[in-house]
């Protein structure tokens, strides 16, 4: 049994502090999901599971809470998945495997995330001392390597030879190409249509330095936001058919190009060259981490975030994956699509389709 992407909707990304400071996850997730059912012509009572990615919540299966707030059945449980970045990518494959299994017909899956509402993260002390706040989990067992996140894509640029005025041309095209680009899969949610972040940038290379040659011009800023898909049967089927998808892990030293191996595999499987990809979404969590993605998996650049990435969106982690899967749905005119993002511990997660 095969599965199709039948609808995919979003609503804008806004960054940390922005439109959405005041929504809860399920605030945000409700309406998309409301509007991705409505596209599809699905109704609520058919939706078998929820499948939602969130990165920076305190648990309590938001998944859940999401699913309720949406109006769908109760008997749908909701699923909760964390694997940082590529979790709202990873939910729409979960969703894949569910329908081809036949285990479900109907599965809505994305991601949400409210940096400007995530918890406090505090470690205590078993010897009853204060508790200790921490910003981010380990994300490999080893501290040696486990590097910050700029720190990895300054050490990335090093190696691949990425200067700082490449990175910063790779950013200043990406909000070029948002502000140009039609954003139809945008729900309306707080009065807000369009991304919130992306700009005429022209002081890029006056930009603050977080490490190396990176800058807060060259990397994506915390962000809010929902996005999510409508996975369904070949009974159902029209839209976008999901050809193939993995997720593999990679040096975790080098987290930026963990989709190279992952671009590699899935195309490999499908008999398919990287010329022969239409168009790709490739996160842009960092310019520098996207460049060494491109070249490192032969793609063609001028077939990449033909709408502007994720460096004039923002990264709302747990939603991100899912974005680049609706940027799919609403921009793929016929061939076939990748989306590809990167992860912290270094993983890659990858989809293929096909209109």
């Amino acid at each position: 049994m095969s599965a199709w992407i039948v609808a995919g909707r979003r609503t804008a990304v806004m960054p940390r502090g922005g439109a959405f400071a005041r929504l809860s996850l399920a605030d945000m997730a409700a309406p998309v999901i409301a509007a991705c059912l409505a596209d599809a012509g699905i109704a609520a009572d058919a939706v078998d599971e929820v499948i939602v990615a969130n990165a920076l919540g305190a648990g309590g299966n938001p998944a859940r809470v999401v699913a309720l707030a949406a109006g769908l059945p109760e008997r749908v449980a909701g699923l909760s998945i964390d694997r940082q970045c590529a979790g709202g990518l990873d939910a729409v494959l979960l969703a894949r495997a569910l329908v081809e299994s036949g285990a479900a017909e109907v599965v809505v899956a994305g991601g949400v995330e409210s940096y400007s509402r995530r918890p406090l993260r505090f470690r205590t002390d078993p010897d009853g001392g204060a508790a200790v706040a921490y910003d981010r989990p380990a994300f490999t067992p080893w501290p040696d390597r486990d590097p910050d996140m700029d720190a990895a894509a300054a050490a990335l640029a090093v190696r691949l030879g990425i200067g700082r005025a490449a990175q910063d041309d790779w950013a200043v095209e990406s909000h070029r190409k948002a502000l140009a680009a039609e954003m139809a899969e945008i729900v309306p949610v707080a009065g807000q249509v369009r991304d919130g972040f992306a700009r005429v940038l022209r002081a890029a290379g006056r930009a603050r330095v977080l490490c190396g040659t990176v800058t807060a011009a060259n990397a994506a800023v915390a962000a809010d936001a929902a996005a999510f898909v409508v996975v369904v049967s070949a009974r159902r089927a029209a839209g976008l058919r999901i050809l193939g998808g993995v997720t593999l892990g990679g040096r975790p030293e080098e987290p930026g190009l963990a989709p190279v191996a992952a671009i590699a595999r899935v195309l490999g499987q499908a008999g398919l060259r990287p010329d022969q990809v239409a168009m790709a979404e490739v996160m842009e969590a960092y310019a520098v981490q996207a460049m060494g993605c491109v070249q490192g998996a032969g793609l063609d650049p001028a077939r990449v975030n033909i709408g502007g990435g994720a460096l004039a969106r923002g990264h709302p982690i747990g939603a991100s994956g899912a974005i680049l899967a609706v940027r799919l749905v609403h921009q793929l005119r016929a061939g076939q699509g990748l989306a590809a993002i990167a992860a912290a511990g270094g993983i890659g997660t990858v989809m293929l389709v096909e209109r």
